[in-house]
């Protein structure tokens, strides 16, 4: 069966933290909510469960804000460590360098669609989930969505939806998505988990370079959200330990900063990749995870979204009349910011990827760190990137 459902100005495939904060972005620069449609596989519910670990920086932060989506339960990082295991060379950031109350926060996915799903509630933007978007169809004056939905019965019900944009924010993770301009499998696999130590050191997070990749412990609630990346065949040895023998390598891998680790939540792993395309047709385009999804490394990938979605919601608001002038100007004031953040995790993830342990590579990384901390001007330059973005 096959119906004609209301039209929208605007249509947003992924109700995600991109997809959400753009919708919300949109109100505020006068697109009126109910012209305004989001779309997403998950409940509500379900979306608020999921307990993923995500690293906002302060710039995000101001920008949730904006979307009347701050404050949410999150924690505070004051400041970064960056070091290279068992060589010379570190850096310290701190948030007071920059008379900023924080460099960034570390909340649960869950945590931070929230407060998003309650005021997309009260602004009257149209939700539809569950549903799977099957397909979209440009033409001249509009696009055309196919929706699928399930019934109460357990049939499927096919709809169909049109807009005048559609924005595609719904991207996935790497190793489920299509191969896109720039691609690159790192042949890493990140290893998470929550974990806690007996000597922790409130809001400092840390970002260790080992042999491997990177090793990133960021302060979150009572004890620390654990990203390590390494090779495939060693993550298939780390997930099949217990508790104790894992705890033994991370503690190896880590060092003894903040004492003994004492508990380590259920682990869970995926692989990483480079899969990016800054795309837009005459009335298609994609942000977020759907136009970028970079290596963990920096914690870049959601805030690199959340920046795509401000940017959008002011070029849409100012020339929706004209939408292939407003996704073209939206592509030109994002390239600068997009190049340098995919370069720059890119090139880190491949010193680690591609090179052999201990190379000249990885050794001159070491020295790059020490370095940093003696000359001011490089490490706020780098500092000023992971708050802000680039910002011309």
């Amino acid at each position: 069966m096959t119906t004609i459902i209301n039209d929208a100005d605007i249509a947003i495939c992924g109700a995600g933290p991109a997809g959400q904060a753009l919708a919300l972005l949109l109100v505020q620069q006068g697109i009126p909510a109910a012209r305004i449609a989001l779309f997403d596989g998950k409940t509500a519910t379900e979306a608020e469960q999921d307990a993923r670990s995500i690293a906002l920086s302060y710039g995000s932060q101001q920008i949730l804000q904006q979307a009347g989506c701050w404050p949410l339960p999150a924690t505070a990082i004051q400041d970064i460590h960056v070091s290279r295991r068992g060589h010379f060379g570190r850096t310290l950031i701190q948030a007071a360098d920059y008379q900023l109350p924080a460099l960034g926060y570390v909340a649960r996915y869950g945590d931070i669609v929230a407060p998003m799903q309650t005021a997309l509630a009260r602004s009257g933007v149209q939700m539809h989930r569950p549903c799977q978007v099957t397909a979209i169809e440009e033409f001249t004056d509009h696009v055309r969505l196919t929706v699928q939905t399930g019934t109460k019965t357990g049939t499927e019900l096919q709809r169909q939806f049109s807009a005048q944009v559609v924005v595609q924010a719904e991207g996935g993770t790497f190793s489920d998505q299509s191969q896109r301009q720039q691609s690159r499998d790192y042949q890493q696999t990140a290893i998470i988990a929550h974990v806690c130590f007996d000597e922790a050191i409130a809001h400092r997070a840390f970002e260790r370079f080992t042999e491997e990749g990177p090793l990133a412990l960021l302060p979150q609630e009572d004890g620390y959200a654990l990203v390590w990346c390494v090779r495939p065949e060693h993550a298939v040895q780390l997930m099949a330990l217990d508790e104790a023998a894992f705890r033994q390598r991370l503690q190896s891998a880590f060092g003894q900063r903040m004492g003994q680790l004492t508990r380590i939540s259920k682990r869970v792993s995926y692989p990483l990749g480079l899969n990016a395309q800054a795309q837009a047709s005459a009335r298609v385009v994609s942000i977020g995870n759907a136009a970028q999804t970079l290596h963990p490394v920096a914690g870049q990938g959601l805030n690199l979204g959340l920046r795509d979605s401000m940017v959008l919601a002011k070029c849409l608001s100012r020339e929706l009349a004209m939408p292939e002038a407003a996704l073209q100007q939206f592509l030109r004031e994002r390239q600068t910011d997009r190049s340098l953040t995919i370069g720059l995790t890119d090139t880190l993830a491949r010193i680690f990827a591609s090179s052999p342990d201990g190379s000249l590579r990885q050794s001159l990384l070491g020295l790059s760190l020490g370095g940093l901390d003696l000359f001011r001007p490089a490490r706020h330059l780098i500092a000023e990137h992971m708050l802000y973005g680039w910002r011309a």
